[in-house]
């Protein structure tokens, strides 16, 4: 700030000009600023807040991960994104990044996300005068003839300050003396190169040798110099110097030229003779270094040729001072420039920088997202440097054109679909219109992030499952399974059991599910007797937000077993225990029937077969008992040793895997023929009673239930010819009868149908396996008629 105080007038004036010129070009571009620094100053000094000068928001700087991008090379800035002010980060050096170019720039970019938001940022790093000007020689020997001519020229070496502008070489001052004065050529390019004129002519009798002092001043504040001493010896006569055959010498030269290569042949001419007439070519003082690397002189032939490498995207333009000197005691020189224009080759591919964001694409984005800034730029000119970017791949994204000069944006052009493709390495073409044509690659992964966008979906619908009564409570009985096509949390999966107020919700209460693996356990023991089948819903909920859930009817059918004793109905005494007395006449034929033990098992099937058996009698020759029916009946006539008295122990058990029994006694009495029927008489009027009122509760019994077959029957024929094959399971009212009778029920599941029988399994059907001997299965819809008759067979009375 204190080296801006100062200024002069005329380069304030400058440097307010400028600002004014700054103003108006940001009034027509509203993206893009540009500050000012000086050189050299500290690490951490701010240049500018950006933030406010854009009006954006510093709260939001951070979070939206504002930053500087660059490419290979790092700019010697930062942005605090707290505060959205631009520091610098390291030493800066004017003449390290623009040589000596008038206005050096530095273009920055920065980037926000969230939206996407591109800024420019021109920063101009001002000179200090923090170099003084330097001779190449600290000391210059100079060879003048006595007889030179007042007005002779004599070129010097100029002084070279790294600083540029004003703060450059200025002036050169000469020593005081009476034969010599400086005159200086201004040549741009803060080129000023000083020449000696000899203004009196010399006396070598007088004096052999001049000392002069010349010396640099830049236009610093204060000023810095150099000195160079120049030690002029005064020769004999040479009065003719060398003479150029042209004017001006230009010439085009093609960059990347083989070493070697022939560019120009400078020609000058001497009209003095001998030595002093032969010519020599040399490069003049003021070439520098860089020159001297790329070009070659011959000094015999004044042939330029190429030394080094030729880059036009270094420089463009070459000016060449060459002397010609004479061989005479005092050489005579002349000067001429050689402009050599560098002609541009397609030498340089384009070069694609991708400015992408941070995290992954979310597969619901909207057509027309931008994914990421693309940029190309070729160091060629004209057409060499004319880019063309664009993708030859088949994804859903396309490459829109920016208002900035070769700048595109990357944005989706379809919707996206994660469970389809998760990731698109895409591929960006650079292609320039040069010849030959020369191209470059860049290939960006894009990673397509999940949104719940998927239900759960279970693995079957609906599910069936059979159970085996008197499971143990709290045990999994069952499991159901669903799946998610989204991944992480969206694709977590809980189950739960739909609870409502139907009657269902009664079963339902008594199940639990684990709500991570699906498994169903039962709170309680099902009874097959009081419960055959029920079904409830279950609800898979994923942990997406917001959360998506699908549900699934479970149907679950109760397995019998054989956990029922039979019953003794008859005989059955006063004090209910299974015993009964039978008397019947001496005279009585072969089988005659005693009487009948009549037996009930809850169970079916298997469980529900009664088969009858004596454990114990008194005379086996006597008395038979039927298997199945419970019959008892004399094998023959009574004689007249057989006791009159009879004891029978008859056993009744059931089919099941682990047979249940129950055990009744009957005692028959064998009386003389009239106290047989005077004891009937009175037996049978009160046996008769309770017959007709049995036969009258067993006729309205079966009326009922033959009448509930036959609408069962109906219901069923009509369901089965109008609902699909995959219908839920049906159900017909179960019939249960005392005695022998066999239990049935029937029920379909999907395309099979099933039928749960008694003992009387004689109707062609087939025993399905892991049923227990309980489940048939019963032919198709095609045989309506015969399934009928099947299903009023199973009726068994005694």
């Amino acid at each position: 700030m204190e080296q801006r105080r100062r200024l002069s007038w005329r380069e304030r004036r400058w440097w307010v000009v400028n600002m004014v010129a700054l103003a108006a070009f940001w009034s027509g571009a509203s993206a893009q600023m540009r500050y000012s620094i000086s050189e050299e100053v500290k690490i951490g000094t701010g240049v500018g807040n950006i933030a406010k000068d854009l009006g954006l928001d510093k709260s939001t700087l951070k979070e939206r991960g504002y930053r500087i991008v660059h490419g290979s090379a790092e700019p010697p800035f930062r942005v605090n994104q707290d505060d959205g002010f631009l520091y610098v980060s390291r030493k800066i050096d004017r003449e390290d990044l623009c040589d000596r170019s008038k206005v050096c720039l530095i273009d920055l970019k920065t980037v926000l996300e969230n939206p996407l938001e591109i800024h420019y940022v021109a920063v101009e790093v001002l000179d200090v005068n923090d170099h003084s000007p330097i001779f190449p020689e600290k000391e210059k020997m100079l060879e003048i003839s006595e007889s030179a001519l007042p007005g002779a020229r004599f070129q010097l070496q100029a002084a070279r300050d790294a600083d540029s502008g004003p703060l450059s070489v200025q002036q050169y001052k000469l020593s005081q003396n009476e034969h010599f004065h400086l005159e200086v050529k201004d040549r741009g390019e803060d080129r000023k190169t000083p020449c000696l004129i000899l203004q009196k002519s010399l006396d070598r009798e007088s004096v052999k040798t001049h000392v002069l002092l010349l010396t640099a001043i830049d236009g610093g504040k204060p000023p810095k110099s150099g000195d160079m001493r120049i030690i002029v010896d005064v020769s004999d006569v040479n009065d003719n110097p060398p003479i150029f055959t042209t004017d001006s010498y230009t010439v085009q030269l093609k960059e990347n030229s083989p070493l070697g290569t022939s560019i120009i042949r400078v020609n000058a001419t001497d009209l003095d003779e001998g030595s002093n007439g032969e010519v020599v070519y040399s490069l003049g003082n003021d070439v520098d270094g860089t020159i001297r690397a790329r070009f070659n002189l011959n000094l015999l032939t004044g042939v330029i040729t190429v030394a080094g490498v030729i880059d036009y995207e270094e420089r463009s333009r070459y000016e060449i001072d060459v002397q010609a000197s004479d061989k005479g005691a005092a050489t005579l020189t002349t000067d001429k420039v050689v402009i050599i224009n560098i002609v541009d080759v397609n030498d340089n591919e384009p070069e694609i920088e991708v400015t992408s964001f941070s995290r992954a694409l979310p597969e619901d984005s909207k057509p027309g997202t931008t994914v990421a800034l693309i940029s190309v730029k070729d160091s060629d000119s004209g057409l060499n440097g004319k880019v063309m970017c664009f993708m030859n791949q088949d994804v859903p994204f396309t490459l829109a054109p920016s208002l900035q000069n070769n700048m595109y944006s990357l944005v989706t052009k379809l919707r996206l679909d994660r469970e389809q493709q998760s990731q698109y390495d895409v591929t960006i073409v650079a292609k320039d219109a040069g010849e030959p044509v020369l191209s470059s690659e860049k290939t960006i992964s894009i990673i397509v992030s999940d949104v719940n966008d998927n239900r759960p979906e279970f693995l079957l619908s609906p599910y069936t499952f059979y159970i085996t009564e008197n499971n143990p409570p709290a045990a999994s009985v069952f499991s159901v399974k669903a799946s998610d096509r989204d991944e992480g949390d969206n694709a977590l999966i809980s189950y739960h059991i739909l609870r409502d107020r139907g009657a269902e919700n009664t079963l339902s209460a008594f199940l639990n599910i684990n709500a991570e693996n699906g498994d169903i356990l039962a709170l309680k023991s099902f009874d097959f007797e009081t419960l055959k089948t029920f079904q409830f819903q279950v609800v898979a909920t994923d942990s997406g937000s917001p959360s998506l859930s699908s549900n699934v009817t479970v149907n679950v059918f109760i397995l019998d077993q054989n956990d029922n004793a039979p019953v003794i109905l008859y005989p059955v005494s006063s004090n209910g225990s299974a015993e009964g007395v039978e008397e019947i006449p001496r005279n009585v034929n072969a089988g005659h029937l005693v009487t009948k033990v009549r037996a009930y098992d809850a169970d079916i099937g298997y469980n529900g077969w009664l088969l009858f058996s004596l454990l114990e009698v008194t005379d086996h020759s006597l008395f038979a008992l039927d298997r199945y029916t419970g019959q008892i009946r004399t094998l023959r006539s009574f004689t007249e040793t057989d006791e009159a008295e009879h004891k029978l122990l008859i056993l009744v058990k059931d089919n099941g895997n682990v047979s249940l029994s129950a055990t009744a006694t009957v005692v028959v009495k064998a009386v003389e023929p009239k106290e047989a029927f005077a004891a009937s008489d009175v037996k049978s009027a009160a046996k008769d009673d309770e017959e007709n009122n049995v036969t009258f509760y067993l006729m309205i019994t079966l009326g009922s239930v033959s009448a509930l077959f036959l609408i069962s029957i109906i219901v069923l024929i009509v369901m089965q010819c109008s609902k699909p094959t995959d219908y839920s399971s049906k159900y017909l009212q179960d019939v249960n009868y005392d005695g022998t009778l066999c239990n049935s029920i029937q029920y379909r599941s999907g395309d099979r149908r099933y039928m749960l029988v008694g003992p009387r399994m004689s109707i062609g059907s087939t025993i399905v396996p892991g049923s227990n001997g309980n489940t048939l299965v019963v032919p198709g819809r095609r045989q309506v008629s015969g399934e009928v008759r099947h299903v009023l067979i199973i009726v068994c009375l005694l």
